[in-house]
C-alpha cells in the first residue's frame, strides 16, 4: 500500500471512530435522525474555533493521540524520529 493510502486509511479510522462516538451520544429519532445535546454543540463549537496552541493540555491530548497514529504510519515511533525521517 502506498504511503498516501496508509495515511488516508488512518485518517478514515480516526473519522470513523469520531462518528461512532458522536452517534453514540445523540438522541436517535425514528427515520434515522439524530439530536446532539446542546451542551456538546457549545463545547465542540468552542473547540473548533480555538487554535490547537490555545487548547488546554488536556484538550490537546486527543489531537496528540491522533497525530501519533499518523506518525506510526510514517514509520516513526515518535515525533522526533518522524521529523528526522522527513528532514532527509
Amino acid at each position: 500500500m502506498m504511503l498516501r493510502d496508509k495515511i488516508a486509511a488512518v485518517q478514515h479510522e480516526i473519522w470513523s471512530h469520531w462518528m461512532k462516538y458522536l452517534f453514540s451520544i445523540c438522541v436517535a429519532y425514528p427515520g434515522g435522525g439524530l439530536l446532539i445535546h446542546p451542551a456538546k454543540v457549545m463545547w465542540w463549537r468552542r473547540l473548533m474555533n480555538t487554535k490547537y496552541a490555545d487548547l488546554t493540555p488536556n484538550e490537546q491530548r486527543s489531537d496528540l493521540e491522533q497525530a501519533d497514529k499518523v506518525i506510526k504510519v510514517l514509520g516513526a515511533d515518535d515525533w522526533e524520529e518522524g521529523a528526522r525521517l522527513w528532514s532527509k
